[in-house]
């Protein structure tokens, strides 16, 4: 065995996976393993989902078919280096379903921070949740949820799942290509300390780099030209006059007649 296949060996013995048939929330599933004392690195993955959650409460449809997975770290990173984790969480996702995908399926691209596209239509949603364990340790939980053979409709986006576009995958298929390329992309992360090399990748498979778009915060919407990332992976808004605003969440929408990357 060479020395690659060694070290990537050992980086995926280090994790662990429960695989149930029902549950009302893989990230829920994680956050209580954290409360009592569980030291990470382990996958829950469900066949169904009874209360599945998207960004700021939303509700994710959770049938059969699709794979609804979560990841408990503990103390992944300084503070300071977390909100960087998004990024290295979108390229795994990419490469498992970049692995599952025919070559001549629409271009698979990443929209910021870490939503998964197939032909500029949503495929998987990503959800972390942190929260500070009873004995003082920081718990990150990692859900990520793939449309498989189903997608929603009632979304103010376009949805794709990846039997439209023929990757005939089942649900424990996938996520066998997931927990390798999460194992991989966290151990180029390393902590928050690979983040140069993680932004790199990720503007390698951005989605709108030049295009018009418009970003959803709590309080507001603005609008002006995708400029990429900086390097500490916050949205550049170009907006002209204005300047450009660093922005480090928030919905990003695409604007139809807007100029596209080349």
């Amino acid at each position: 065995m060479s020395d690659y296949s060694s070290h990537r060996r050992k980086a995926l013995d280090a994790f662990r996976h429960h695989a149930l048939d029902e549950v009302d929330s893989t990230n829920q599933a994680c956050l209580q393993l954290a409360r009592s004392g569980d030291p990470g690195l382990i996958w829950i993955t469900a066949e169904r989902q009874t209360g599945g959650r998207g960004r700021r409460g939303r509700p994710w449809s959770s049938d059969r078919g699709n794979l609804y997975a979560s990841l408990l770290l503990i103390e992944p990173a300084p503070l300071e280096h977390v909100a960087s984790l998004p990024l290295a969480v979108a390229l795994a996702v990419h490469d498992a379903i970049r692995a599952v995908l025919p070559l001549d399926a629409p271009p698979l691209e990443i929209k910021w921070p870490n939503d998964v596209l197939i032909g500029r239509a949503k495929t998987s949603g990503i959800l972390l949740e942190s929260e500070r364990t009873p004995d003082g340790r920081q718990a990150i939980v990692i859900g990520i949820g793939i449309n498989i053979v189903a997608k929603p409709s009632d979304t103010p986006y376009a949805t794709a799942c990846l039997s439209q576009h023929g990757a005939a995958v089942d649900p424990s298929q996938l996520f066998a290509h997931l927990f390798a390329t999460m194992a991989e992309a966290l151990a180029l992360w390393d902590q928050g300390r690979g983040i140069s090399k993680i932004i790199d990748r990720w503007r390698q498979h951005a989605c709108g780099i030049g295009e018009k778009i418009t970003v959803n915060l709590p309080d507001r919407s603005i609008s002006g030209i995708f400029s990429g990332i900086d390097d500490k992976g916050l949205l550049l808004l170009d907006r002209g006059s204005l300047g450009t605003m660093p922005i480090a969440a928030g919905d990003v929408f695409f604007e139809p007649d807007g100029p596209r990357k080349e």
